[in-house]
């Protein structure tokens, strides 16, 4: 079997991509990290994400990346994500914060830092209920999520661990400069209730 065909039904089947132990860690006020995916099903992501190859700047974003969504990847794999999240992730984030609903996802995304092109992400606030980051890869220095206000990073973070944090006002954050290598990382954007 070729490996395109391997990623391929590992995308859409999302087999392989769960990490399974039910843990919460506390990172900093109000970051917690929780278990997520498998190193292995990361690296079929970047794979799938550098084969579809349009890493583009949204260039009527306040805070412009070289993203690409997931549902351009695959929106079964979109489907796969926001069902996970909702099933297996939001139950253990509720054990920390009781009183936050799920609403679905607001979007998912792939961003990808290179030398000489996207290099690092200024500070700024996310528009979601909640927002999380995952690692999709390593070999790379610098291109460091921080959090100046809690004075955190996810350094210390595992490829495949999720990162959430409450979106507006108290975790304003950014990603420092990338000094060598590639950087490839998942975007959360937990969808606001509607009122």
């Amino acid at each position: 079997m070729s490996a395109h065909h391997d990623d391929l039904q590992q995308i859409l089947g999302y087999h392989g991509a769960i990490d399974d132990r039910h843990e919460v860690d506390v990172l900093g006020a109000d970051l917690l990290v929780v278990p997520f995916w498998t190193p292995e099903f990361c690296s079929t992501v970047v794979r799938a994400a550098e084969a579809v190859g349009t890493f583009e700047l949204q260039p009527d974003d306040p805070v412009p990346g070289h993203e690409l969504s997931l549902a351009a990847i695959s929106p079964r794999l979109f489907e796969h994500v926001e069902r996970d999240l909702g099933v297996r992730i939001w139950p253990q984030l509720q054990t920390v914060w009781p009183y936050v609903d799920y609403h679905g996802l607001r979007d998912v995304f792939v961003i990808r830092y290179a030398i000489g092109q996207q290099e690092h992400l200024r500070i700024h606030h996310d528009v979601a209920q909640l927002s999380a980051s995952v690692k999709l890869n390593a070999g790379y220095d610098g291109a460091v999520l921080e959090f100046p206000r809690q004075g955190c990073t996810n350094e210390s973070l595992a490829v495949g661990e999720l990162l959430v944090w409450p979106s507006l006002v108290t975790h304003p954050h950014q990603t420092t400069q990338l000094l060598d290598g590639v950087k490839y990382a998942l975007t959360v954007w937990f969808e606001l209730p509607s009122f």
